[in-house]
């Protein structure tokens, strides 16, 4: 599906991250997993100068860069905190590191990037519509503020993106997961499971192919689209 196509992940050694990295080789595509715990090649999602050297590397080495996919989750250590209880600078700098990135991973793509090449962003049922608290009730698990905000703004940037640059034959799409299993409190994964239509979580490796079809020429008349992967949350 994806054979000797160049996929930068950013991200690629996060919970997500990881099953998009194996997905995209599984289907035959050079991965470059770009993110500050790789072994492959370490990078600083928040620092332009190392995002800007990337592209500029990989194209020399390939000549080509066919997709870009933003799995990146840097947060700040009071990520999650109540909403009357956020610092401004705490808010300001969640938004740095998660949505700001987004312009220099966009600009410096588009230097490389020609027709049938395509980006792909991760936005979230949150960033469609909004929280269910009751599913966090008897844990001390809550969602950030910020999250909804940033996804929300990932979204529409994708659409913006699209619109922009399909004139060029390059696209951009989003995927929107929901809740992703990760050992979660038990009370919590079963109050989520009971409202979700399919009564239970994602795992992460459900996720990947999503990624993997929209960077796939299969998705070549698809851009500007949020891909629920949500197991039917956001239709209710």
């Amino acid at each position: 599906m994806l054979k000797n196509k160049i996929i930068i992940v950013f991200g690629g050694c996060g919970l997500i991250g990881k099953e998009v990295v194996k997905d995209v080789r599984k289907n035959n595509g050079i991965v470059i997993n770009a993110d500050i715990n790789s072994n492959e090649y370490k990078l600083d999602i928040t620092d332009n100068e190392q995002i800007k050297k990337l592209f500029k590397n990989i194209y020399d080495k390939y000549g080509k860069i066919d997709g870009v996919v933003n799995c990146a989750y840097p947060r700040t250590k009071d990520w999650g905190a109540k909403l009357e209880d956020i610092p401004f600078d705490s808010w300001q700098k969640n938004v740095d590191m998660q949505l700001n990135p987004i312009i220099t991973i966009t600009q410096e793509g588009l230097k490389y990037m020609k027709e049938g090449s395509s980006f792909v962003f991760f936005g979230s049922i949150y960033g469609v519509q909004g929280n269910d608290f009751t599913i966090y009730e008897g844990t001390n698990i809550t969602t950030a503020a910020g999250y909804s905000a940033i996804k929300g703004g990932i979204i529409n940037f994708t659409r913006y993106l699209a619109s922009y640059v399909g004139h060029r034959g390059i696209r951009a799409n989003c995927v929107s997961p929901g809740g992703v299993f990760d050992n979660q409190n038990p009370i919590f994964v079963e109050q989520y499971s009971h409202r979700s239509p399919m009564k239970r979580m994602a795992r992460a490796e459900e996720i990947a192919p999503a990624v993997t079809f929209l960077l796939s020429d299969g998705a070549s008349y698809i851009t500007g689209h949020n891909l629920m992967v949500d197991g039917g949350w956001s239709a209710i």
